[in-house]
């Protein structure tokens, strides 16, 4: 259930509401518009403040029981020293968001200091991050054991044209990121390709977008080697999805996201270790979040032009299944030898990158979960960036700080090529161990030297296997 937002600007004394949270940055006083409702407490948040009971520190907490009238009660939730405020506010939003769905307070108030259009859209954001949970699949408990689901929450804000469009923002945002999270959490047996290609096909009906779907026997007309090497194993149809959303200048290259969709990977012949091996349906957290993208894209309805193109399939090991040594020819006619098939990610990007080429595009960016050296490198806190185009790469890498998804950009020099060189063929679709990262986007950057270029590795940011306090968890979206 999608969460519900309002706006209001009112004295937090006067909010009747289950549960107030208050979001305050380390060494903050009391602010002007809570002293009120500190009145109303006894002077209780005061003294929290003054005695040193709550500091502020990032994800601190502190909870009170309310007045007789007003606010139920009061959870203060500490922001740290903010050095991108609106990540922070962010993060803060969704560790109240937690608080209140685990309560079951059903709906709740949200107050913090100088809360402007860009702090809105952050905490709105935050709010449904926070909120969200996937129980599809679970038995609901008994009727007398079940709490009030996270359901609305109103933000204390001037309730003006510039609030209520960036609230509008923030909606949008928080729907993209739910997209993205509902598909990735699915188990494998129901998120298929065909269920992915489904979704684009609903999202491109709601908001007028053209999508188009090419599944095994176009894909072989389009001589599309290296991605069907990977489906080879498999009876489901592979499906190739492209959503253009054409809302700038007529004619105006498009930006063109790509997105790996791994709806399983076992490793193929060169199969995964047992332990852990669930995670895997996480493999296609690339095309959800392009998946995640377009929606938000186009509820925001912004004046560009962005074509959303992933590849879906999945990696099992048969008895047709692609084994270590063969050669494929790729979509570019470039000759891939196979050292690994659990390096599969790459060899359905090539001929995605390849594909693209067709839409004269201004910039590329695919996301994939593509290495696990990624992982080891970066861990789980900042996305790998690698490119081709310094200026995208940077700007790739402010808006992902902005939007509290941090990046770290590695080398892509000319000397790693040395890794990827075959004896048999153009290429090899793995270098080994070292620079693991490096070397498979070394492999893209073959598929994608006609137009700037940046990918993201999201590995060890996509998902998470422990929770991350403000989020469960699962998929991060």
């Amino acid at each position: 259930m999608a969460l519900t937002f309002a706006l209001r600007d009112a004295d937090t004394a006067d909010i009747d509401t289950p549960l107030l949270g208050v979001l305050l940055p380390t060494g903050s006083e009391l602010p002007t518009d809570l002293r009120a409702l500190d009145e109303r407490l006894g002077g209780a948040l005061t003294r929290a403040l003054t005695r040193g009971d709550f500091r502020g520190a990032r994800d601190e907490t502190l909870h009170f029981d309310g007045a007789a009238s007003g606010a139920g009660r009061v959870l203060l939730v500490g922001l740290g020293t903010p050095t991108e405020p609106s990540a922070s506010l962010r993060r803060g939003a969704s560790l109240l968001a937690r608080q209140a769905h685990k309560m079951g307070v059903g709906t709740a108030a949200v107050v913090a200091p100088g809360t402007d259009g860009e702090a809105i859209e952050s905490i709105a954001v935050g709010l449904s991050m926070g909120a969200w949970e996937y129980i599809d699949l679970k038995t609901p408990p008994p009727e007398a054991e079940r709490k009030k689901p996270l359901a609305r929450v109103t933000i204390v804000a001037e309730d003006g044209r510039a609030a209520k469009d960036s609230l509008a923002r923030g909606e949008a945002i928080a729907a993209g990121y739910d997209v993205a999270r509902r598909l990735a959490q699915m188990p494998g047996n129901l998120c298929t390709p065909d269920l992915l290609a489904k979704t684009a096909t609903d999202i491109g009906r709601r908001h007028r977008l053209k999508v188009t779907v090419l599944g095994r026997r176009e894909m072989e007309r389009q001589k599309m080697g290296s991605f069907l090497c990977v489906a080879q194993g498999t009876p489901q149809d592979p499906k190739l999805v492209t959503m253009e959303y054409r809302k700038g200048k007529r004619g105006a290259a498009p930006i063109v996201l790509v997105g790996k969709g791994l709806c399983f990977d076992t490793g193929g012949i060169s199969i995964k270790p047992a332990d852990r091996m669930e995670f895997m349906k996480f493999d296609m957290c690339g095309a959800a979040g392009v998946l995640g993208a377009m929606e938000a894209i186009a509820r925001l309805r912004l004046k560009v032009n962005v074509i959303g193109m992933f590849g879906a399939t999945t990696n099992m090991p048969s008895g047709i299944a692609v084994k270590p040594g063969d050669v494929v020819i790729s979509h570019l006619g470039k000759s891939i030898e196979i050292i690994n098939t659990d390096a599969e990610g790459r060899l359905v990007l090539a001929d995605l990158l390849s594909y693209a080429r067709r839409f004269k595009p201004a910039a590329v960016i695919d996301a994939a979960t593509l290495t696990g050296a990624c992982v080891i490198a970066l861990g789980h806190t900042a996305t790998g960036v690698l490119g081709t185009d310094q200026p995208l790469i940077d700007e790739v890498l402010s808006a992902a700080k902005k939007a509290a998804e941090p990046g770290w950009q590695l080398p892509l020099w000319d000397d790693y090529k040395e890794l990827i060189k075959s004896d048999v063929a153009d290429i090899k679709n793995t270098g080994g161990r070292a620079g693991g990262t490096i070397t498979a986007a070394m492999f893209l950057r073959e598929f994608a030297e006609e137009y700037p270029w940046v990918h993201l590795d999201i590995a060890g940011t996509a998902y998470s296997e422990t929770d991350l306090v403000a989020i469960p968890r699962g998929p991060t979206g």
